[in-house]
């Protein structure tokens, strides 16, 4: 009979520990999803409140920044869902600022125009790194690499020089042609085109396939994610640019959208807001759209070679 009770003990104790154990792993799992949640809505904050801002009307908007707009101190009162919600400032930026359509169209333009350079310029060229084996090949990559990690400030005078020789200064083609020449997308392309089994290609070679059948028929097919995920990130970066134009650019006709928003007083907040709102649109639509190539591409460029 001890025996047995003290069976019966340990089994009691066995299950106390149990349910112990299970209490505290689904209140770490509780904190684990609330401290999940909490970063979300943090790291999304500045949209929501983007949101919030454009549906809010003047007058709200006025109380919300007196302290800023009087000079003197204090906080902003913000409420995150307006009394009110109006859709004015949408009406005023889509239909009375022919100002933002032509930026809108001039950032389309470029954007586009970039884009369409670099497959010209880059995929061809990050082919050549991964599949031929030339003299100074692995030199020559290395310097793309130190020219890739460059910020646009080193270069700065160099372009500003070379442009104002070309006489290209104050017109777009002084954004775009440097920017076509970039070599992070050469690196990033080159990464999808090693991903390809050398064999594929000999293969290829000895059905009788050329060179640029090999690159069609091959290459640009199996190395799509690394170009796609190439042009995601080059659209959100070009899309957004504000240093290049700001400093090739002196006509505000020729400005892209990026410049559009500094130019909108504290005054006008509601229509900052909405026109922030709209600038966003695009880039959050190709995100959107080749997000799954966009997280390919970066997987490959932590390849080795």
């Amino acid at each position: 009979m001890r025996g047995v009770g003290i069976q019966n003990r340990r089994k009691k104790s066995g299950h106390i520990y149990a349910l112990a154990g299970k209490i505290c792993r689904q209140t770490a799992r509780a904190l684990l999803m609330g401290v999940l949640i909490f970063t979300g809505l943090f790291t999304c904050s500045p949209v929501l409140l983007l949101l919030s801002g454009s549906m809010t009307g003047e007058y709200e908007l006025t109380q919300a920044f007196k302290a800023v707009l009087s000079g003197g101190s204090g906080f902003i009162n913000w409420t995150v869902l307006p009394e009110f919600p109006t859709l004015e400032w949408y009406r005023r930026l889509l239909f009375y600022s022919p100002q933002f359509f032509i930026l809108f169209w001039n950032s389309i333009k470029m954007v586009l125009i970039i884009l369409a350079g670099q497959l010209v310029i880059a995929v061809p060229a990050a082919w050549a790194f991964a599949v031929y084996r030339f003299p100074f090949r692995r030199l020559l990559f290395t310097l793309y690499i130190v020219l890739m990690l460059m910020p646009f400030q080193v270069t700065m005078l160099s372009s500003y020089l070379v442009l104002d020789r070309l006489r290209l200064m104050d017109t777009q083609a002084a954004v775009i042609l440097p920017v076509i020449f970039s070599t992070f997308p050469v690196f990033l392309i080159y990464r999808g085109f090693c991903s390809i089994h050398p064999g594929l290609l000999e293969a290829g070679r000895i059905d009788g396939a050329g060179e640029l059948g090999l690159f069609v028929r091959i290459g640009l097919p199996l190395g799509s994610s690394g170009i796609l995920s190439a042009f995601v990130l080059g659209f959100l970066e070009y899309w957004n640019m504000i240093e290049q134009p700001l400093t090739f650019l002196k006509s505000k006709e020729l400005w892209p959208l990026s410049l559009y928003l500094p130019e909108i007083g504290l005054t006008q907040a509601g229509f900052a807001f909405a026109a922030s709102v709209v600038t966003l649109i695009p880039a959050v639509f190709v995100f959107l759209l080749g997000q799954d190539y966009l997280e390919q591409g970066i997987a490959m460029s932590g390849l080795k070679e």
